[in-house]
């Protein structure tokens, strides 16, 4: 069975900095690729960022791009999302997906 545990999620200021990780039971991550989503109050699920089977490809959704850094931990099975510069508009509990697998999520507020 896949398990996927997030963490790391909190309470930020404005400019203030969080890193995301996402344990992997039941799935080996440097087999497969990886992606975070989040989902704001009141709306759908955004795509934020992904990294490619052998994560030598990331990708970005334009709203993160330059403030957000998506990487993997092969030893420890784990992802992270390094998340600079944030914005109230970043507020949305963070998801770390397999297709259509994912964690319980990890709620990021950030206050103006």
């Amino acid at each position: 069975e896949v398990q996927l545990v997030e963490s790391g999620g909190g309470l930020v200021q404005l400019a203030g900095s969080l890193r995301l990780s996402c344990a992997a039971s039941g799935l080996t991550l440097n087999r497969v690729a990886m992606s975070w989503v989040r989902q704001a109050p009141g709306k759908g699920l955004e795509w934020v960022s992904g990294i490619s089977t052998g994560g030598t490809s990331t990708s970005y959704a334009d709203s993160v791009k330059g403030r957000f850094t998506i990487s993997r931990d092969n030893a420890k099975n784990t992802l992270y999302l390094q998340m600079n510069s944030l914005k109230p508009e970043d507020t949305a509990v963070y998801y770390c997906a397999w297709g259509a697998i994912r964690g319980q999520g990890t709620q990021v507020t950030v206050s103006s």
